[in-house]
């Protein structure tokens, strides 16, 4: 039944997204779906729910936290309606009240990833910290501390995500999630020392024409770092001068060292369409798409490319 009332929820909450022209329509289709829906919840609380889930969708969210509390009073201990409550609060910027309704959610049903999803959407929000609630919910609990986990790794914050995770000896794919996560640290460092270097290459000419901007580029290549300076340099070439295929080769480079291998195969074979009777470009063109198949491991289609390049260039 539970899943059914989620389902609604779903249904409803994408209705009610879309624009005012179709509201008369919604109403009905929301209407006709209640009629078969749940018996165990009364008709008063089926109407102000799904008045608040409308009201929420077309942002009118002090009016869905009118209605959710009608809910409320109505079925105090149900946690669907303290999930709403968190959200509305949280859409209205109502943070105090918000993390009051998130921590009753959790706490009613800590297993429910979306409940832990709202919850940190609100400590989020209040540029806290989890220390604020860990005493609130039931941290203890294995399923929670790994709901959490992931929804700090997906949100980016890896550290966090690390130490959440940190005392977890379970199952299996805890082991999973951690190693994932430590994945990520390793290249968000990497990318760190990439990119510790100055936002923009000092230029002593101004860059205006092909030439200069070949001459920059070619410093960069040649180079060990500044690959978020080749890569920007390289956009705004191919920005100024379109049919370029230097400038789509170093695009394609700079994005091999970012290690997005199948956007630097676009790149350098939209510099081949381009290249006109230049052997030494189209050597690196082949040898840079050599790199990017041998790192997605097509080695076949690496193999090909290496077979291309020209001795004596």
């Amino acid at each position: 039944m539970k899943k059914l009332f989620f389902l609604m929820i779903f249904i409803v909450e994408c209705i009610s997204l879309k624009p005012i022209y179709a509201q008369v329509e919604q109403e009905t289709d929301i209407e006709q779906s209640a009629e078969v829906f749940l018996e165990e919840y009364s008709d008063a609380f089926q109407e102000n729910f799904f008045e608040g889930l409308k009201q929420k969708g077309i942002q009118n969210y002090d009016r869905a936290i009118t209605y959710f509390l009608t809910c409320r009073r109505l079925q105090p201990e149900n946690m669907v309606v303290a999930f709403e409550l968190a959200k509305s609060n949280l859409l209205e910027k109502e943070l105090t009240l918000a993390q009051e309704y998130a921590v009753e959610a959790v706490n009613g049903e800590p297993l429910n990833y979306w409940y832990a999803k709202t919850l940190s959407d609100v400590v989020v929000a209040r540029k806290t910290g989890l220390e604020d609630v860990i005493e609130d919910v039931p941290w203890s609990n294995p399923v929670l501390r790994r709901n959490m986990a992931k929804i700090y790794f997906l949100n980016g914050n890896y550290q966090t995500a690390l130490k959440i995770l940190k005392g977890l000896k379970e199952p299996k794919e805890y082991a999973f999630l951690e190693k994932r996560i430590l994945d990520s640290i390793a290249k968000q460092e990497a990318n760190k020392q990439i990119l510790s270097v100055p936002e923009r290459l000092e230029q002593s000419e101004d860059l205006s024409s092909v030439e200069q901007f070949k001459t920059s580029l070619s410093k960069l290549l040649d180079g060990n770092g500044a690959v978020a300076i080749l890569f920007e340099l390289s956009e705004e070439a191919i920005e100024n001068f379109p049919t370029q295929p230097y400038f789509y080769y170093a695009n394609g480079a700079a994005l091999n060292r970012l290690q997005k291998y199948k956007d630097a195969i676009e790149l350098l074979e939209t510099a081949l369409d381009y290249l006109i009777d230049d052997l030494e470009l189209e050597n690196s063109i082949y040898k840079e798409l050599a790199n990017a198949y041998t790192a997605i491991n097509n080695t076949s289609k690496a193999n090909m490319y290496l077979s291309k390049i020209k001795p004596g260039f």
